[in-house]
């Protein structure tokens, strides 16, 4: 069906655009007989020909068919799975020119969605282009028809499995385990039952967890502990739920952890528990966010969304008095223990609550803060912000917000309601490139009252 479905495009007649920007995708923007044209691997300033894939009303997707005219920002990707793989979008614009149009998808959004502007934009915090991944989720299949396995990411638009043999964007320790672990899995009696290796990477130690759906024979834990010894990582295996996860071999070793050297502190995490994937941009990310909140001994601050302890603690080591607030009770309970290995239990209290359903009497509960830090998941931090008075009430709105975002629609959306229906003044925004080659926007953005 695949095949016959590529025949059927190829059969659509290609069409000639120039590109005028990209979206937040990474994708081509062109405007052709007053449509909008989105064309996947087309770059600004391009002519280009492309065949449309899907029409709809007001715009179409598009698929690069020749590039008749090349951006000078194009450059070779390094990858040779790139365009096939969907682990990478923009692995063809040159890394600096990434970083730019992330800073313009921030704009633009602050601008059309929220109907904002900062009064400033702070330098793009970027860092290796390569190498940069320590969390991944692989994917695995075996293919009965070939006799063969499948590890990797999936292709683009599709739940198929890339037919991949290494991967640049992970360590090059990681990267050159692919091979190795397709003729593993292939060798395993439950090689069907097998559909995911997450990998974890810490200051000490190297995690590869094995999502094993049926225990493993005596014959293939053989097998993984051999791997584990031959290529120097501690196999956990997941037998149910993310909670299930277990260390299998070597039975002991360091903890998995990393470090914020700026701020000495070392932070402990279980392999499937949220950590940020790109250990560089998160120092100096979490560094930028500390300075533009600026901290002082005897306030009282608010780390919402805190998760394991990644802000909470560098504020806590400033002098402040820390309330950290997380929907899961896991990582409360880790972001404890943390606070504890770094002797700051006394500077900090975390708690348990759904803050997508918090509201006015519900914040009030928490008292006064002098500052909040917020670091939501994509989905933003709207009933929040919301839930904050307009006039202060009671002493419970923040002076300071410091917004970390890794999704710059619903930023702009939050941003919207603290700048027209709270009082606040949005001072400063930027972006952060946590995932290099990616269309993903990271952020960090400051308003006052």
């Amino acid at each position: 069906m695949r095949r016959a479905g590529r025949r059927e495009a190829a059969q659509v007649p290609a069409l000639v655009a120039h590109v005028e920007s990209l979206d937040h995708e990474g994708q081509g923007v062109a405007h052709v007989d007053g449509k909008t044209v989105f064309i996947e691997g087309a770059l600004p300033g391009e002519q280009v020909r492309y065949r449309v894939r899907r029409s709809k009303p007001r715009f179409d997707n598009a698929e690069l068919v020749d590039v008749l005219r090349p951006s000078p920002l194009r450059t070779r990707p390094r990858c040779p799975h790139f365009g096939t793989c969907g682990g990478c979008a923009t692995q063809h614009l040159d890394p600096a020119a990434q970083v730019a149009a992330k800073q313009r998808v921030l704009e633009d959004s602050l601008h059309h969605i929220g109907q904002v502007r900062a009064a400033q934009m702070l330098p793009p915090i970027h860092g290796p282009a390569w190498g940069y991944r320590d969390r991944a989720r692989l994917s695995a299949r075996w293919i009965s028809k070939k006799n063969s396995v499948l590890v990797g990411f999936h292709e683009k638009r599709s739940s198929f499995i890339a037919d991949m043999h290494s991967c640049q964007v992970l360590p090059p320790r990681m990267g050159r385990l692919i091979d190795p672990l397709r003729e593993l899995v292939g060798r395993l009696s439950l090689r069907e039952r097998m559909p995911q290796i997450e990998v974890a990477l810490g200051d000490a130690l190297d995690v590869l967890v094995f999502r094993v759906i049926d225990p493993p024979t005596p014959a293939d834990e053989a097998l993984l502990r051999a791997f584990a010894e031959r290529w120097g990582v501690s196999v956990w295996l997941q037998p149910k739920g993310p909670d299930s996860v277990f260390r299998f071999h070597p039975a002991e070793g360091p903890a998995l952890d990393y470090r914020l050297p700026e701020f000495d502190l070392r932070l402990e995490f279980a392999p499937t528990e949220f950590t940020q994937v790109n250990p560089h941009i998160n120092r100096m990310l979490v560094a930028r966010a500390v300075r533009l909140l600026d901290p002082r001994p005897g306030e009282r601050i608010a780390d919402w969304f805190c998760g394991l302890g990644n802000f909470s603690l560098p504020i806590a080591r400033q002098g402040a008095d820390v309330v950290g607030v997380e929907g899961s009770a896991a990582l409360t309970r880790r972001a404890l223990t943390n606070a504890r290995l770094n002797g700051l239990e006394a500077r900090v209290r975390f708690a348990e609550a759904n803050l997508f359903e918090i509201d006015e009497a519900g914040l009030a509960v928490y008292g006064h803060f002098d500052k909040w830090l917020i670091d939501p998941p994509r989905d933003g931090a709207v009933e929040l912000v919301k839930a904050i008075p307009a006039d202060g009430a009671a002493g419970v709105a923040p002076n300071r917000i410091v917004y970390v975002s890794c999704n710059a629609a619903t930023l702009a959306r939050d941003a919207s309601v603290l700048v027209h229906t709270k009082g606040y003044v949005l001072r400063a925004a930027g972006v952060a490139n946590m995932f290099p080659h990616t269309a993903h926007v990271e952020s960090v953005a400051v308003f006052e009252r």
